[in-house]
């Protein structure tokens, strides 16, 4: 096993990550920034050359960061043998092939339990291990579609819209990585792992929540409404003289608005003077709020609405993100330096540990980078792993 000291409060498990593409290495992402011993097991024929300009990309160092990068060509009966050695005293499985692949390769869950009943195995596949649509290959945009996501994204009247992130890789992937920790304290307790799976398609109706409540309770089918609040309104992004803000305006807020907008008649018109009729009036409560938000700056407005206890902020292109002064005061720019890239920024954690802070210990690995090293930890000698070589067995 390893024998680097490794911090991190997940620094006592041992991850084999079989992932590839995104919500896989999502999961995995999320242990190995907690420090859990991340080791990535790639084809040694990937098209991922060590030098390749992907692998050097921003997403792959994102998504890989903090992990060792060892091959291994499970097509071939010796490369197997050796997963299955490391099977033996690892802590955690994770895969994102199509159902039937890990079952082909002989690396399925019920046979690595055999040889390792505390493995916790997980596995993210587009749409289930089982039922009809099993073995079709899953695409986040797909899945997308089918969650029920792209029919209730977008402005009326202008067709399904997809959201502007891989949201049902990253989901699938978070939802994943909280399964993984849940079945290691549920090995706590027990002493047996458990096999821990999820779906492109079951994280984003997971994630749709009230919009799908809405459907599941009250049989009401959610609609687009452009960047309108499905439910409380006014809350919506409203034109300025220089751009666009947000304003959520609903409730007991909707007087404090209409007040610092110089509007007072919003509160009685007889469009506007409930909640249901701003409700069912939005687009005209809209046009009226813009009759004055248009006339001034948009940093005014941030200002007032919020002295006011109105909820408003800007709508920033993603150099703007970065650079606003909250955001560079939760860090979530993390620094790492790179041996050919230099220093670098990737995303930081969505969570903080007040005891266990977050950091990149190490940028992503090229191919293969601690092959040698890592079968070392699992007893290999130096001849042994020169002769896997020979035979393109690594």
């Amino acid at each position: 096993m390893a024998t680097k000291p490794r911090k991190g409060p997940l620094a006592r498990f041992t991850v084999l990550d079989l992932t590839r593409a995104r919500s896989g290495p999502t999961a995995v992402r999320q242990l190995s920034d907690w420090g859990a011993n991340v080791i990535k097991i790639e084809e040694p024929t990937s098209r991922e050359s060590p030098m390749d300009d992907r692998r050097h990309g921003p997403d792959f160092q994102n998504l890989h960061r903090n992990k060792r990068s060892i091959t291994l060509n499970l097509k071939t009966p010796e490369a197997v043998a050796i997963f299955k050695r490391m099977a033996e005293t690892a802590d955690v499985i994770v895969e994102n092939y199509r159902p039937g692949v890990k079952h082909r390769l002989g690396i399925d869950y019920e046979t690595i339990r055999k040889i390792n009943p505390r493995i916790v195995y997980a596995s993210i596949s587009g749409f289930g291990q089982d039922g009809p649509y099993a073995d079709r290959p899953g695409l986040d945009q797909v899945a997308q579609g089918m969650s029920g996501l792209m029919s209730i994204t977008g402005v009326p009247g202008e067709g399904p819209m997809r959201a502007g992130i891989a949201i049902g890789d990253s989901s699938a992937g978070i939802y994943l990585a909280f399964g993984i920790v849940t079945a290691l304290l549920e090995r706590e307790e027990t002493g047996e792992g458990q096999w821990v799976s999820t779906s492109l398609l079951q994280a984003l109706i997971s994630m749709l929540d009230f919009q799908a409540a809405r459907w599941l309770v009250a049989h009401d089918v959610p609609q687009q409404v452009g960047n309108d609040h499905p439910m409380y309104m006014p809350t919506s992004a409203f034109r300025t003289a220089d751009g666009y803000i947000n304003i959520a305006g609903s409730g007991n807020l909707y007087p404090r608005l209409c007040k610092v907008i110089g509007r007072p008649e919003l509160l009685t018109h007889p469009d506007f003077s409930d909640f249901k009729l701003r409700h069912k009036n939005r687009r005209a409560l809209v046009a009226a709020i813009e009759e004055s938000t248009t006339r001034r700056l948009s940093a005014e407005w941030i200002e007032e609405l919020n002295k006011a206890g109105v909820p408003c902020g800007p709508i920033y292109k993603l150099n703007e993100t970065f650079a606003d002064p909250q955001v560079r005061h939760l860090g979530m720019a993390a620094p790492t330096r790179h041996p050919v890239l230099g220093d670098i920024e990737l995303v930081s954690q969505g969570v903080r540990l007040s005891g266990t802070p977050f950091e990149v210990r190490s940028p992503a690995p090229d191919l293969g980078d601690h092959t040698d090293e890592v079968l070392r930890e699992f007893g290999y000698k130096d001849a042994e792993i020169s002769g896997f070589r020979e035979r393109h067995v690594l």
